[in-house]
This record gives C-alpha cells, structure tokens and sequence, in this order.
C-alpha cells in the first residue's frame, strides 16, 4: 500500500532522515519507534510534504505522490493524525468533524461517517454541539481521530496518539485501533509506548539518527537493546 524508498528529508538545512525505507501493506499496522530526534514524526511529515524531502520515492498502492498536495493526498485515503490532539478550539464538536469531511461531496456519506465516528465514541455524540475546548484530554483525542476518520482514509498515519493520556485511556486507544484494522484500515503509528506498539504491530520499525537499526515483529521485544533502551529494561 505504501512504499517508502532510500527517503532523505530534513528541515531547511537540517538533515533528518538519511536513506529510510519502510513499507505497509493492506490491512497491516505498522509501529515507529526509537529515541527523540530520530526521525520518527519526519517519515510521517514525508509521506504528506510537509516537511523538506531531499531524495527518495514515496509511493501509494503504486502511484508516485511525493508531487502532490496535501489535500491531494487526502483524496487519495489517506489520514494524518498530528501529535498533540490538534483540534479547533473554538468549534463545536460537530463542526471540528464535519472539517474532516471536507473533501467528501456526498451529503448521505457524510452523515454515514457521522454516524460511524459517533457509534464509536458516544462521548462526541453527547457533546456535538460544546466547543472543542471544553472536552477532557481523552475526549480531545477521540475528537481528533475522530475528524481523521471522517475522511475515510484507507490509510492512517498517527504521530503519538497515547501522549498525555492515562493509562486506562490509553488502553481504550489501542482498543479502538485495533478495531480499526478489523474495519480495513492499514496504520503506519508513531508511538512512544514501545512496548504496546510492538504487541499491536504487524511489524515495528526501530529508527535511529534517521535510519532504520531494526525491522522485526513481536519477537523484537526479545531483542537486548529493545528491551534496556526502549523498555527500560523489563516489560
């Protein structure tokens, strides 16, 4: 589905990534970790121009877009879910996810993505009129994947979507992410629960100053460095 090839991409002259590849397939979630600064938000920023790629190929389900615009992108079904539970402070509920549809023109689609995000988080159902900013920190998360699957991506990217969150919220999230993937959504997460990341990962990518130091599965929780560097050295 998506096919990230010898990627160079930086900052002005801040370079970040140096030679990256990574790869999702259909109906896969795949997990990015490692240490701060080493790349990780900046594969995804890649993926949607938002930043500065130097060289390298990034392709989905076969088509070039490393040309295109962000709304592009987003036509094509793909979601990017920023850090930090952005969402517009001042807007009800309901105009924040009716923001996420903006590139859907069928009034009775919609309403079927309302309908959808609302069954999965009743919070916002409740809520759909109270500005954005009145919402609980996990609230403020749901509202934000929430307007991301208005979209109706076939491909979500996520950067850090359990930060700030309390451990029972965060249980819930890997919960609905799960669920995402029974739904046919594939997932490319950047994530700094390692540990939780890995088990709920078809594949984990481990990247280091900008490169890939690891690629493996489950059993990479096994790997010694995995464990004292990024587990804290127990799980």
């Amino acid at each position: 589905m998506l096919e990230i090839e010898n990627l160079y991409s930086g900052y002005g002259e801040l370079n970040v990534l140096k030679g990256v590849n990574i790869s999702v397939g259909e109906n896969e979630i795949v997990a990015l970790i490692g240490p701060n600064g080493a790349g990780k938000s900046t594969v995804i920023r890649s993926v949607f121009n938002i930043c500065d790629v130097r060289s390298g190929n990034v392709t989905f389900r076969g088509q070039d877009i490393g040309s295109l615009k962000t709304h592009e992108i987003i036509k094509l079904g793909i979601s990017y879910l920023n850090q930090g539970r952005i969402n517009f402070s001042n807007l009800t509920v309901r105009e924040n996810l009716m923001i996420g549809a903006d590139q859907i023109f069928e009034p009775d689609a919609v309403e079927e993505g309302l309908e959808k995000v609302y069954a999965k988080f009743p919070d916002l159902r409740l809520k759909e009129k109270e500005l954005a900013y009145t919402l609980s920190g996990g609230q403020q998360q749901m509202l934000a994947l929430g307007r991301s699957l208005m979209q109706q991506p076939s491909l979500l990217l996520m950067d850090e979507p359990s930060l700030g969150l309390s451990p029972m919220l965060q249980k819930e999230l890997f919960k609905t992410i799960a669920g995402l993937r029974v739904e046919g959504i594939s997932m490319l997460i950047v994530e700094q629960n390692a540990k939780k990341a890995i088990e709920l990962a078809d594949r984990t990518y481990l990247l280091e100053d900008g490169k890939v130091a690891l690629l493996g599965g489950n059993e990479i929780l096994e790997n010694e460095a995995v464990k004292n560097v990024y587990l804290g050295g127990r799980y």
